[in-house]
């Protein structure tokens, strides 16, 4: 724990222990939180490629003490990784304080001190934000500020360093961020159309102690941002521009980096339309010029792509390419109505999506820029491409099923860094029962199966799930990769899962195997190796 960790928290318990010696009703204010820890106990398993673990038992795990009394906010969050679980970056082991904060609002002004999360628009240029369940948290430390000199206009500003696993990185981000509602501005909130105005600007600082590279120390970058709503319409868009900015990821080109989005929407009762298209040129932006994965990203590029639950569809996930990228996803979502031909008696709903991104199309520069681009040029090269369709009815008061078909078009080689593995095409489809038996009692079945020449080849997966509401749960799936080329890898990944819910508390128990793949959400990802073993993990809140 740093020496500046110290002296917060105990400025922090000087405030709550006090507290402690009265009950809890009499405590002054609110005290919440919660704690997760998720165990698992590691078998050697050298046919799936698990590796042995000497520890045997990792473990990683949190908890959040938060205190509010009126305008005042206070709270920590200790962190546990002894060995932190296989899949995760082990710079996380040991112990400690990583996130303490205290905000206070004065008179429309709210001032937070220590650690936040902050994002400006769309996060093209700025955002912090952490994912659990990928090991991933940009938290800033440092001082925001948010106000509203007028009504219809947000204001804020931020500065700090951001977490780098239990340290911080020594580049210091800073930054500020407007929005008008126009509408609010000029009390016009009777007109047809509303307009929301957005500008974000960022830098960050970095000492150039490069012997061989004459690198920017003071790095900008600003964004744009519009927001029409009229009726069931809804068009959005952000455009973002950074300074040249020589990194370990882009290879040390001087090129200046650009991204734009843009979403179109219509939404109606029974009926929903979206329209998204991006680009990405050269939009990596770390504190650390040097930092690789992902380790201090100041800015989030979300992925276009459908973000699927079901584990076989995402099997090959989109991870958002910030060298260089352009894309487009429509979503269609339509309810056929009950009593309909199609509908029946309970209704049916129908979602279709397409998404399709490419490369960009560069030209070659020799002079420490790299590359140029064609603004509106579509790349040569297929990076992904998804088509899925959805179809969830309910056939009686206790049937219901979920029916899902996807197509997908994957470069291996460019999604993940690899070589020699090329472009798969898969076909994907999952079957999703539900069975009420009686009340509180439920059994839900999956089957799934994705089919490919490519790569792995062809798996198939089955799952019973059985519920006893509100308090018992128990799992059991399989996945069995009957299509591999290699015999001896086509394998079965079985698992049993049981589970205990009371209130804020959740205890899960599970064994089997666990396959090595790619874990993403909102286009990051990590490895998840191959593991054999026993897992533990509880939750509580209060």
């Amino acid at each position: 724990m740093t020496h500046s960790t110290h002296k917060f928290l105990s400025a922090i318990l000087a405030i709550l222990l006090p507290l402690s010696v009265f009950s809890q009703d009499a405590i002054p204010g609110e005290i919440h939180g919660n704690f997760q820890m998720e165990a698992q106990y590691y078998n050697s398993d050298t046919i799936i490629g698990a590796p042995e673990v000497p520890e045997q038992m990792l473990m990683r795990g949190f908890s959040n003490l938060n205190y509010t009394l009126g305008d005042f906010k206070a709270g920590v969050r200790y962190e546990s990784y002894l060995a932190t679980l296989q899949g995760f970056d082990p710079r996380y082991d040991g112990n400690g304080f990583p996130y303490r904060y205290a905000t206070y609002n004065a008179e429309g002004i709210d001032i937070t001190v220590g650690n936040y999360y902050e994002q400006f628009g769309n996060g093209l240029i700025f955002r912090s934000y952490e994912e659990w369940g990928l090991g991933y948290d940009n938290v800033m430390d440092g001082i925001r500020v948010k106000g509203s000199p007028y009504k219809g206009v947000q204001l804020k500003g931020i500065i700090g360093v951001q977490r780098f696993f239990m340290t911080h990185g020594t580049g210091i981000v800073r930054g500020v961020d407007a929005e008008i509602n126009i509408n609010e501005l000029f009390d016009s909130s009777q007109a047809k159309t509303s307009v929301i105005l957005g500008a974000s600007f960022i830098s960050k600082y970095q000492a150039d102690l490069d012997p061989i590279y004459n690198l920017p120390e003071n790095v900008g970058a600003w964004a744009s941002r519009l927001n029409l709503i009229r009726g069931p319409f809804n068009l959005m868009g952000e455009y973002a521009y950074k300074i040249n900015d020589p990194s370990l990821i882009n290879g040390y080109i001087y090129k200046p980096g650009e991204a734009l989005m843009i979403s179109a929407s219509y939404s109606v009762k029974g009926f929903g339309l979206v329209v998204t298209a991006k680009r990405v040129d050269n939009m990596d932006f770390r504190s650390d010029r040097t930092a690789a994965g992902s380790a201090l990203n100041i800015n989030y590029l979300p992925a276009i792509s459908k973000v699927h639950t079901y584990s076989l569809e995402a099997y090959y996930p989109y991870a958002t390419q910030p060298n260089g990228e352009s894309g487009i996803q429509a979503e269609l979502m339509y309810k056929f109505k009950k009593g309909t031909k199609i509908g029946g008696k309970y209704g049916m709903q129908l979602a279709l999506n397409y998404s399709a991104i490419s490369g960009l199309k560069t030209t070659p520069l020799y002079d420490g820029m790299g590359y140029e681009s064609d603004f509106f040029g579509i790349g040569d090269v297929p990076y992904f491409s998804d088509f899925n369709i959805d179809i969830t009815k309910k056939f009686s008061k206790k049937v219901k099923a979920t029916f899902s078909y996807m197509n997908l078009v994957y470069n291996k080689d460019v999604i993940q860094g690899l070589a020699g593995y090329g472009t798969i095409y898969a076909d994907i489809g999952v079957v999703d029962l539900t069975y009420k038996i009686k009340r509180k009692r439920t059994l839900r079945m999956e089957f799934q199966g994705l089919s490919t020449k490519q790569d792995d080849g062809s798996w198939v997966q089955t799952l019973a799930e059985y519920t006893m509401a509100p308090h018992w749960f128990l799992a059991a799936f399989n996945e069995h990769n009957f299509g591999n080329k290699k015999e001896h890898k086509r394998l079965h990944y079985f698992t049993a899962q049981g589970g205990y819910k009371n209130k804020g508390n959740t205890i899960t128990v599970g064994y089997g195997r666990q396959r090595a793949g790619i874990y993403c959400v909102g286009g990051v990802c990590r490895n998840v190796p191959a593991s054999n073993g026993i897992t533990l993990a509880i939750t509580s809140s209060f």
